[in-house]
């Protein structure tokens, strides 16, 4: 069976239909399955000890990748089940809400409506967007969608091709995991320890890949290359300055820096720091650049 194939499917299916709003009314979606999960295992068995973390990350984990195993295995061979399974990859490959989200923030900000902006970007970045100035915006939109296109579309696909829909959901559920309790506050830092080795770990070769892609379709290839290469050590997280530092170089345009978490201000550095900072119309060239780097996927996997 082509797992490939079923990612490229998966990908198709997403492009064309995205998650429709009339299907999460009716069912939700796979992630917010796995969020109740792991909401209802944190609030049983949050001490606030890494052991009692270590458990429900492996319960978690090991539960998603056991179904997708067990319907892999249920699949019928040849095309029929290469088709099928993409269907049923297709929630867990967010290739349109991503663009979606961050087009939403593009939109108001080019028409000088800031408070829509904030409104916007604020369903995307965790941080305060009642901080964020117009530049701010602009920088959170756009390291979102060169974050989230690593961890939200290039790593579980990377993972589906690799191992099917056991790699695929069992990555997801990583990825949700680290979402809801790999923080490094009281209540997570130690409870949320595992979930967040454990998503560094399986992010570290998808998000030098999307580095890369995002550095070859970009417009400047060689200034992108350069700043991952100088900058993307620096960033907070050992992945997402990969992809954050190529869209930077590849646009010309400097993101990350100082920002606002509730009532803590994070002094991180600048990615691509000589560069002026970015506006709706750099937010618009980055949704270019991802579009490009998404055909470069498919055709990474047709081949």
């Amino acid at each position: 069976m082509s797992f490939a194939a079923m990612m490229l499917i998966a990908m198709a299916v997403d492009v064309a239909f995205g998650w429709p709003g009339w299907l999460y009314a009716r069912i939700g979606h796979p992630v917010t399955w796995l969020g109740r999960l792991i909401a209802a295992l944190e609030r049983r068995l949050n001490d606030r000890r890494r052991m009692p973390g270590v458990v429900v990350a492996l319960v978690v984990i090991g539960l998603a990748g056991a179904i997708g195993w067990a319907v892999q295995a249920a699949l019928p061979a040849g095309w029929p089940g290469v088709v099928i399974g993409g269907v049923l990859a297709w929630p867990l490959v967010a290739v349109r809400s991503m663009h979606d989200h961050v087009a939403a923030v593009a939109r108001p900000l080019a028409a000088g409506d800031l408070p829509g902006a904030r409104q916007a970007v604020a369903m995307i970045v965790g941080r305060d967007p009642n901080a964020l100035d117009a530049p701010g915006v602009a920088r959170a939109a756009l390291e979102s969608l060169a974050e989230n296109t690593s961890d939200g579309i290039v790593a579980p696909i990377f993972w589906g091709a690799v191992l099917g829909l056991p790699g695929i959901a069992a990555y997801k559920a990583v990825n949700t995991l680290d979402s809801m309790i790999g923080h490094r506050n009281e209540r997570y830092e130690m409870f949320g320890w595992a979930s967040a080795r454990i998503d560094d770990g399986v992010n570290l070769i998808p998000a030098r890949l999307t580095g890369l892609i995002f550095a070859l379709v970009s417009p400047r290839p060689r200034a992108a290359l350069r700043c991952m290469a100088r900058d993307a050590r620096h960033h907070r997280s050992p992945n997402a300055g990969w992809p954050e530092a190529a869209m930077a170089g590849g646009l010309g345009v400097r993101v990350s820096g100082p920002r606002i978490y509730g009532d803590r201000v994070a002094q991180e550095p600048y990615v691509n720091a000589g560069c002026p900072d970015p506006g709706a119309a750099d937010i618009v060239r980055g949704l270019a650049l991802y579009r490009r780097a998404m055909v470069a996927v498919a055709v990474i996997l047709l081949l």
